[in-house]
């Protein structure tokens, strides 16, 4: 079994970020599965890299294409990747208005990444002390009066 070595974590994120499927399906597997912490409406788990990539792309839509994860620090070891980033972002619509809490995310979070063959087979995040409820608020679905619904 291949090591996940620190070069190899950057190139998946960097092939997703490109939303190259070909370049995509080289470290994504297609029964992967992504475990989405938090109590909001991308919470869950996705089963598959067509649900992941879904998942993906409710991000973009909820966040206008603002989303970004800042790499901090890689740790690697044979089949396990953690990753730390800064994800950053403003919800849909809100940018500079100033108007509603929680229209911007700022959060430092965990992956937890397991690789079988070079590609990743498994992940989850991991947010810390009061970014939870950042995160929460900041996916929450929002009314037709600008207004959090709650879930």
């Amino acid at each position: 079994m291949p090591h996940v070595t620190p070069d190899l974590v950057p190139r998946a994120y960097d092939a997703l970020a490109s939303g190259d499927l070909e370049k995509i399906k080289q470290y994504w597997a297609d029964d992967m599965v992504w475990l989405v912490p938090g109590h909001n409406q991308l919470s869950g788990r996705y089963r598959g890299r067509a649900a992941f990539l879904g998942f993906m792309g409710k991000v973009g839509a909820l966040s206008a294409n603002s989303f970004r994860m800042d790499r901090v620090a890689l740790m690697t070891s044979d089949e396990y990747s953690a990753d730390v980033t800064r994800n950053v972002g403003y919800r849909a619509g809100s940018q500079g208005t100033g108007q509603a809490p929680y229209q911007e995310l700022d959060i430092d979070v965990v992956h937890v990444l397991r690789w079988r063959d070079g590609k990743v087979i498994e992940g989850r995040g991991a947010i810390f002390g009061d970014g939870t409820t950042q995160y929460d608020q900041f996916w929450a679905p929002v009314g037709p009066e600008g207004d959090r619904k709650s879930e």
